[in-house]
């Protein structure tokens, strides 16, 4: 397979084997994480910007109005933790920080910074801010070099440089990284959406590329998403990227599917359980 970036998909949770018939708040027997199969993360946007363009000035004008109106709505994000073995890599809290628009997120950025956009039911899109109002991103199968305003395409934005915990490069490095890999598209890459290749950058970790961790073995991961204050459900993955693969998807649907999806499943395993005890 080499660097070829992976087009996946998720399976039914329904579909996953589980060592935890509750999923809820118990440190002793998490799910095994959900698998994959060749589909489409990459973030990223449709192709309406540019059909817009093609079909004139007056669409492309409505096409940049209707960016600017994406909804977000913070109470629907998916917060969650990540553990290597026993310990946090990752958080993200209820303590969001605000998102904001690209032109006043400019001036809460210093080269070296990682930023995240949202908007509702997309894939969050990660960069790195590299200065002169500008970002390096991973954007359909390519590394670019882009004005923050125009990476964001109308979606809000905020400093996400301390969610992972790993030990940081100095910010000049951050910005060599990633300016050195601008123009890389295709079967060049080595990373599977744009977080795991701004986090790359920024802390310089293979297990953030595609193959870039051994996949034998008892899962090292743990995904805890945290449905409400006391209730919580944990995923089990062999590889960090498996694993940012899962959080992106979750973080596209939103808490409230995510919610609705887990129920589901445990209803499922419920009912399950109950023919087999019928059928002895």
């Amino acid at each position: 397979m080499g660097n070829q970036v992976e087009k996946l998909t998720h399976l039914s949770y329904k579909e996953v084997p589980t060592a935890d018939p509750t999923g809820l708040d118990k440190d002793d027997g998490p799910r095994i994480g959900v698998s994959y199969i060749f589909s489409a993360d990459d973030d990223e946007l449709e192709d309406a910007g540019g059909e817009a363009v093609r079909r004139g000035p007056a669409a492309a004008a409505e096409h940049r109005q209707q960016q600017q109106q994406q909804l977000y709505d913070p109470r629907n994000e998916v917060e969650c933790s990540v553990y290597y073995r026993d310990e946090c890599v990752y958080q993200k809290s209820s303590a969001l920080g605000a998102a904001y628009s690209a032109e006043n997120l400019l001036n809460r950025c210093k080269p070296g910074d990682l930023v995240e956009f949202v908007a509702q039911d997309q894939y969050p899109h990660w960069a790195v801010y590299v200065g002169d109002f500008q970002v390096v991103h991973l954007h359909r199968l390519e590394v670019k070099n882009s004005f923050l305003t125009d990476a964001g395409q109308g979606r809000r934005g905020r400093v996400v440089s301390e969610r992972y915990r790993y030990k940081p490069l100095s910010p000049g490095v951050v910005v060599q990284n990633a300016m050195e890999q601008v123009g890389a598209k295709e079967q060049e890459l080595s990373w599977r959406n744009s977080e795991c290749f701004a986090a790359w950058c920024r802390y310089g970790k293979r297990e953030f590329k595609v193959g870039g961790e051994l996949r034998i073995g008892k899962q090292p991961y743990r995904l805890r998403v945290q449905l409400a204050e006391k209730e919580s459900h944990t995923l089990e993955f062999q590889s960090l990227e498996d694993l940012i693969t899962e959080k992106r998807r979750n973080d596209r649907i939103g808490r409230a599917a995510v919610a609705q999806e887990l129920a589901g499943h445990l209803h499922a395993d419920g009912d399950a359980r109950t023919e087999r005890d019928d059928a002895r």
